[in-house]
């Protein structure tokens, strides 16, 4: 006979990747299927890695084929109607003149995106978004990665 298998957590696990300008603004993307602003990313294919998928979306989304860097922040965020969700923020570093004039939003799931300045997040980004997104950013600066706990560093 066999023992009884425990419960384990099934987190919906998505990636995300922070693209700055050279005046160290931030890119976000506004999606079609929902209000407000995003940074480009999205949920993980089976079988795929978190930096796989940021770079997928990236092409998907903008058509970016833009290096993916370090991780800097995996944040277990469980979400009240969504259930567990893991999401990892990356670092697609600075994206120059060039890199910016080859954006193409898919116009399917994202019709706009923007640069915003970190004081400028609070205003446009929900709040536990917010959050990872500002620990994402003092993760870059500290050159470390960040464990968070609904977008708050975990003790």
């Amino acid at each position: 006979m066999s023992e009884p298998q425990e419960p384990v957590a099934r987190p919906r696990t998505a990636a995300g990747v922070l693209l700055f300008d050279e005046a160290g603004r931030v890119l976000l993307v506004h999606p079609t299927y929902k209000p407000g602003w995003e940074i480009p990313g999205g949920y993980l294919h089976p079988g795929e890695t978190p930096r796989e998928g940021a770079a997928r979306e990236l092409k998907e989304e903008l058509n970016l084929a833009t290096p993916i860097g370090r991780l800097l922040v995996a944040d277990w965020a469980p979400h009240p109607a969504e259930g567990d969700k893991l999401l990892f923020v990356f670092d697609g570093g600075i994206l120059g003149k060039n890199g910016q004039a080859a954006i193409r939003p898919d116009g399917v799931e994202i019709d706009a995106y923007a640069f915003h300045a970190q004081d400028e997040l609070d205003t446009v980004l929900i709040p536990r978004l917010a959050r990872r997104i500002h620990a994402a950013f003092a993760a870059r600066a500290n050159d470390e990665t960040q464990y968070l706990e609904h977008g708050t560093a975990g003790t």
